[in-house]
């Protein structure tokens, strides 16, 4: 299968196109900048230049393909003007990809977060969140799941708060971030609110079994860790650090304060069950300790 893959040279993608070569699929990678380009074509991977903004290159991409799985996303959440400026970036990519799978019965595989569901741990068949800061993103993906009346072989698959590699990535990864900017190791309130977390070769793997086997209309849950402690995490940034650990206000996180405080585990024993998906990598926690 020729799969055109959006975000293919991230943390995520990357996983994704060496595990979809790894698997006998050739992919098509959509590039925004030199050094993209030949990051993908290091992996092994053939080059479409444009950005997700680029409509009509996402169509031709679209047309020369099997199958779209779509990663892209800028992460700009440096304000909440830049966050809805992305949010209608990828509403408008989605869209544009998924129309033009339209009664072709090829796979379309989207990304969005895993629920949250107050009192309790989420699962595959909870609502994706389509209210709030990234409310967006839930919606656009709904639009996606719909396509599957229209002749489209959709899936979304939803990733935890952190995906992560060597330490690297999601909530996890700007904790550590914010940790080295600021000299302090801080956490949101008590730190008792848990987040889910997955590594992104696991992750990479359930990409590639939605998009080879995912039924129409299905949603699926990339979920390794159900749901670490907030302050777990971060003890363990700081004594890798070697920085003092403290609770902070939740607005001491900027645009993201409000999100970064929730208690949202999430759960997979639906996804395992049904894809046969195993995650096998290392935990967040036991990831987070590779932090030089």
């Amino acid at each position: 299968m020729k799969v055109f893959v959006t975000g293919g040279t991230g943390l995520i993608g990357s996983a994704v196109v060496a595990e979809l070569l790894g698997h006998g699929h050739a992919v098509l990678v959509l590039a925004r900048s030199e050094a993209s380009a030949a990051a993908a074509e290091k992996a092994g991977a053939e080059v479409l230049r444009g950005s997700l903004a680029d409509l009509d290159v996402l169509r031709a991409g679209t047309a020369q393909s099997d199958g779209v799985i779509h990663l892209a996303f800028s992460n700009d959440f440096s304000s909440l003007d830049a966050v809805a400026r992305s949010v209608a970036e990828e509403t408008a990519a989605i869209a544009a990809l998924g129309e033009e799978l339209v009664g072709s019965d090829r796979p379309f595989v989207t990304v969005s977060g895993t629920p949250y569901v107050a009192g309790r741990v989420s699962t595959e068949a909870d609502a994706p969140s389509t209210e709030g800061l990234v409310g967006g993103r839930g919606r656009a993906v709904l639009a996606a799941l719909d396509l599957a009346s229209r002749g489209v072989r959709t899936s979304a698959v939803r990733l935890p708060r952190t995906v992560h590699n060597e330490g690297k990535g999601g909530f996890a990864g700007m904790l550590t971030s914010i940790a080295r900017q600021t000299g302090v190791a801080g956490y949101p309130g008590n730190g008792e609110q848990r987040w889910p977390a997955v590594h992104a070769l696991d992750a990479a793997v359930l990409f590639r079994l939605a998009l080879e086997s995912a039924p129409a209309g299905s949603s699926w849950h990339a979920v390794a860790d159900e749901g670490d402690a907030v302050r777990d995490i971060v003890t363990v940034i700081g004594e890798q650090l070697g920085l003092p650990v403290q609770s902070l206000p939740p607005e001491s996180f900027g645009a993201l304060g409000a999100v970064f405080a929730m208690d949202q585990p999430s759960s997979s024993t639906h996804t395992q069950d049904a894809l046969g998906w195993k995650p096998i990598q290392p935990s967040l926690l036991e990831d987070l300790r590779r932090i030089s």
